[in-house]
């Protein structure tokens, strides 16, 4: 036991003296930055109230959009790519740690011969070792500290990231489920209309066979009929490839999707109180994401700053040694204790350049978070401009589609009675379809207003509830019906 009295008498109050000593962190430290937010948006038209406080499920009151939202976020391969990211992130964070603290080894040995040390010796000479070797580089100036803290921003940014892609998968699956009811709405608008005008056809080309219309009323006819032809094949390809994509989203091979009863198509977009352009900054999860990238990478700063300083390590072995294998555990352990010192003269500047190259990361990544804020801003402002102006133009569509619907009845009574020509008729049926088609689409692009919306503001969806999204999907079926 006396053989180990040196190690307990100097090299643990060494020890304890340098813990107490590895206090300091080289580098700046992170500042949450500064970002200037609006009194209030641009646009007036919703009331102000924390966003977060909404749900999508209880907004759109859809089942089948409900669904494919939940199924989505179980099975989404972008949401999957997030969430490994996230493991990987937690487990740069212990790989980083573990460089903080000392490290030990096994290692043993045995030699027998008459070469050692670069020469021949006359005799035949034999050794055995088993050591445990520690070595540690002490974390003086938090280079390992520093880094430590990078992995942890950065798996908290990992984490927002997820929330993002989770944000932005749900409104694509909501954009593309209302695209998706718009196309049917419109094949279905295409085939009413080809087989009315395919009627009209029939009677014309019986008016003209009696010889009582020209021939130009009959040729007229067929065009407004494969007018109407050729729409149908083209919203049956955008309801395909619709459905298509909207299959990607949902994770599962491209197939058809279930809309026989679209609850959400039939009632009013809800009201969307927005707000104070405050809450932006707390609520969109791409913002936060970027502010913790930027605390991630100002920590790189101090890791850099650290390598141009000198490096304080320790190394100690503890074991046992013989000249005779059989007497290794009779003649004594053996131990050995060395302080090193290791800093950098000349290396042309490169370590100045390492901390140069951290430090302008670091001003790209504040420049990208300043830059996620304006787009923050820029998308809710767009948002409530698309919900505004949309709901004046689709009032006024509905009207001239109601217009023209009643246009179209008269001039074909006015055709049949004789006192118009067929081309006031085919001017009227052209305006109609034109009105309807333009009518479903808008209301398409009103609904996805409201969608932009919730998406602008980062909140209403998953950020700040306590309720999570994927909770619901125990109840849910494995899969949308196809």
């Amino acid at each position: 036991m006396t053989a180990y009295s040196p190690l307990r008498t100097y090299l643990l109050p060494l020890l304890m003296g340098i813990l107490v000593h590895t206090g300091c962190a080289v580098g700046p430290d992170f500042q949450k930055p500064e970002a200037q937010t609006p009194s209030a948006y641009r646009t007036a038209l919703m009331p102000s109230a924390p966003a977060s406080d909404l749900k999508w499920w209880e907004l759109f009151e859809d089942r089948q959009l409900e669904e494919l939202v939940i199924f989505a976020l179980q099975n989404n391969r972008e949401v999957m790519i997030a969430m490994s990211r996230i493991e990987q992130a937690r487990a740069e964070v212990g790989f980083n740690q573990a460089d903080r603290y000392p490290r030990a080894d096994v290692e043993a040995g045995a030699q027998r011969g008459n070469f050692s040390g670069g020469s021949r010796s006359p005799n035949t000479n034999s050794s055995v070792f088993l050591a445990a070797p520690v070595s540690w580089e002490i974390d003086f100036w938090g280079k390992y500290r520093r880094a430590t803290d990078a992995a942890r921003a950065e798996l908290t940014a990992s984490q927002f990231g997820l929330r993002a892609a989770q944000l932005l998968l749900i409104s694509e699956v909501v954009s593309s489920y209302y695209q998706l009811l718009d196309f049917q709405r419109r094949l279905t608008i295409s085939q009413e209309t080809l087989a009315s005008r395919t009627d009209s056809l029939d009677i014309i080309a019986q008016r003209f066979a009696k010889g009582n219309i020209a021939q130009l009323d009959v040729n007229q006819a067929q065009i407004q009929k494969e007018i109407a032809a050729a729409a149908v094949p083209f919203y049956e390809r955008s309801i395909a490839l619709i459905e298509n994509r909207l299959s990607v989203l949902l994770g599962r091979l491209p197939g058809s999707i279930d809309t026989s009863d679209p609850q959400s198509a039939i009632s009013q977009p809800p009201e969307i109180p927005v707000g104070i352009p405050a809450d932006l900054l707390e609520n969109r999860p791409d913002i936060l994401q970027a502010r913790y990238q930027l605390e991630a990478q100002t920590n790189r700063i101090g890791v850099a700053v650290a390598m141009r300083l000198p490096a304080f390590s320790l190394t100690g072995t503890l074991g046992v040694a013989s000249t005779e294998l059989g007497s290794v555990t009779n003649e004594g352990g053996a131990w050995s204790v060395l302080g090193r010192v290791l800093g950098p003269i000349v290396d042309f500047g490169k370590n100045k350049r390492r901390v140069e190259i951290e430090e302008q990361r670091t001003q790209q990544a504040l420049y990208q978070y300043e830059n996620s804020v304006l787009t923050a801003f820029r998308e809710v402002e767009d948002a409530l401009v698309e919900i505004a102006t949309y709901r004046r133009e689709l009032a006024a569509t509905q009207r001239q589609q109601q217009a023209a619907a009643n246009a179209n009845a008269l001039s074909k009574r006015r055709y049949d009675r004789g006192v118009s020509s067929y081309l006031e008729v085919l001017d009227t049926e052209r305006t109609l379809f034109s009105a309807e088609l333009q009518l479903s689409e808008l209301q398409q692009l009103y609904r996805n207003a409201y969608v932009n919306l919730y998406k602008a503001l980062g909140g209403g969806w998953l950020v700040g509830q306590s309720d999570d999204p994927l909770q619901p999907a125990m109840d849910a079926p494995d899969a949308p019906s196809r």
